[in-house]
């Protein structure tokens, strides 16, 4: 996929587990989303696709390399009074190589899916990323104030996996 004009291009990866109903989320302890748990993923860097992208943040962040690794679409993010846009390619994976270990940016912890912190995570993530875990590939815009929370959204499925 290719970046979308005025957008900043980033990834964003789930890991959770069919067997065990678990995600694998991370803690943030720095920059942008401290104090909040998220999937694994970032910035996209110059001469980088963002499937290469998520596979270094997942290694740079939790030391682990998915082994089935596939794009589930794009969220787009606008915040009031913020000319910065970003488009957000989602990923998941089920299975993973090493051991999920703590970085200086994030602490991965294991949660039930029917326990997942929505309450300390991005506010939008309760309208996603229970569909992405039904197995929906998603489309969204999510549009915040300047307090992080959800002003408009529109989420849109694109096909189920």
């Amino acid at each position: 996929m290719t970046e979308i004009p005025s957008h900043k291009l980033m990834t964003l990866c789930l890991i959770y587990t069919v067997d065990t109903n678990q995600i694998l989320l991370g803690m943030k302890k720095r920059g942008f989303g401290q104090g909040r748990w998220n999937g694994f993923g970032g910035k996209v860097h110059d001469g980088e696709s963002v499937k290469q992208a998520a596979l270094r943040e997942l290694h740079e962040e939790v030391s682990i390399s998915p082994q089935d690794l596939k794009e589930r679409g794009v969220l787009l993010f606008e915040f009031q009074g913020n000319p910065q846009k970003l488009a957000v390619h989602l990923f998941s994976a089920h299975r993973f190589s090493g051991e999920p270990s703590e970085s200086e940016e994030m602490r991965p912890q294991w949660f039930d899916l029917d326990k997942i912190p929505y309450d300390t995570m991005w506010s939008d993530d309760r309208f996603w990323l229970p569909r992405l875990l039904e197995g929906n590939d998603l489309k969204g815009y999510f549009l915040f104030d300047s307090e992080d929370n959800v002003l408009k959204q529109e989420l849109t499925v694109l096909h189920k996996q």
